[in-house]
């Protein structure tokens, strides 16, 4: 077995196991073992169980981004400090005083790909159980968690006419051509633009003003269009069944990004300003830009100063004069 395949089959027997657990009890409460909507539906919960188990890896991905913006300011210095040097000397002590300022404020700017990474060996093993599919039937095997006799149910069950180990460029599973084409084309817009939507949300309602004129920003804008358009090149070749997967992750993150924006924007962007604009009409306390919670340092100051002013002042007691 190559590196590679020793690394991905972990995560493929992990991958089927999941699957043949959500199909298994799909099964038990009625619905046919051979049915696609069955596979389907195990399929979209295998999608729920790894981002319900991405939560927390996410919440750290927040909060490092807010870390992040906050140092912008103190970058900026750094930048300024050693602007112009560049002998070796020069940038590893800028390098090494980076890394002190992440460390000394818990974040990092590779955070925001976490997420991402830890995805993708789930998403190559899926790839590799349906489109294994076929040669597993004929070889009279089984892939990962699945038995035989479940991967010959797999082959044999389809969507809307289309088995859903079927892909656009291969074809494959002896269903309706035709069938198999229109839902991949169907599925592969969809992947591409739930992709491109939360992306272009992120962009015009989450970003500050500072980061929306810094360089960075124009491989963003870049990147907006080439990773869809990545995707959905690379989709022709995807088995219906990872087409399903990988739009039911990109509305998953399409709806958590919306939350996100809407209760725990970025500071400066446009829709920190109405958070804030929305929670003042409510006459409710600000919050932390770190947390998404009330901020205690702004309640406590605000405390303070509500007290002070309530304090009554004592009258000074004059002194009488000595008979």
């Amino acid at each position: 077995m190559d590196i590679f395949g020793a690394i991905i089959g972990p995560f493929k027997w992990l991958v089927s196991f999941i699957m043949v657990a959500f199909h298994d009890g799909l099964s038990s409460i009625g619905m046919p073992a051979a049915n696609g909507w069955t596979w389907t539906l195990a399929i979209i919960g295998l999608v729920l169980v790894i981002r319900a188990a991405l939560i927390p890896v996410f919440v750290k991905q927040i909060k490092a981004q807010r870390g992040m913006q906050l140092l912008q300011p103190d970058l900026k210095k750094l930048q300024e400090k050693y602007k112009g040097k560049t002998d070796q000397l020069s940038r590893q002590a800028m390098a090494q005083e980076q890394m002190a300022m992440y460390k000394k404020h818990g974040t990092n700017p590779f955070s925001a790909c976490l997420p991402m990474l830890i995805q993708m060996p789930f998403f190559f093993a899926l790839f590799q159980v349906l489109s294994g599919i076929s040669q597993a039937k004929d070889q009279g095997a089984g892939i990962g968690a699945m038995s035989h006799e479940q991967v010959v149910e797999f082959d044999a069950s389809s969507i809307f006419g289309a088995p859903l180990s079927a892909s656009l460029l291969h074809g494959g599973g002896g269903g309706n051509q035709t069938a198999v084409w229109i839902l991949s084309i169907v599925m592969i817009l969809a992947m591409t633009a739930s992709q491109f939507i939360t992306q272009k949300q992120i962009m015009a309602k989450n970003m500050s003003e500072d980061a929306m004129a810094s360089p960075f920003m124009r491989q963003q804008k870049m990147m907006l269009y080439i990773l869809p358009l990545v995707f959905g090149v690379g989709g022709i070749n995807f088995p219906i069944g990872v087409l399903i997967y990988w739009t039911t992750t990109n509305l998953w993150t399409m709806g958590q990004q919306f939350f996100v924006i809407r209760r725990m924007p970025t500071p400066g962007s446009p829709a920190a300003k109405a958070l804030a604009e929305r929670r003042a009409a409510k006459g409710l306390p600000a919050l932390s830009v770190l947390t998404g919670k009330r901020d205690e340092a702004a309640d406590a100051a605000e405390a303070a100063a509500v007290e002070a002013k309530g304090q009554r002042v004592q009258p000074q007691r004059k002194n009488r004069k000595k008979k």
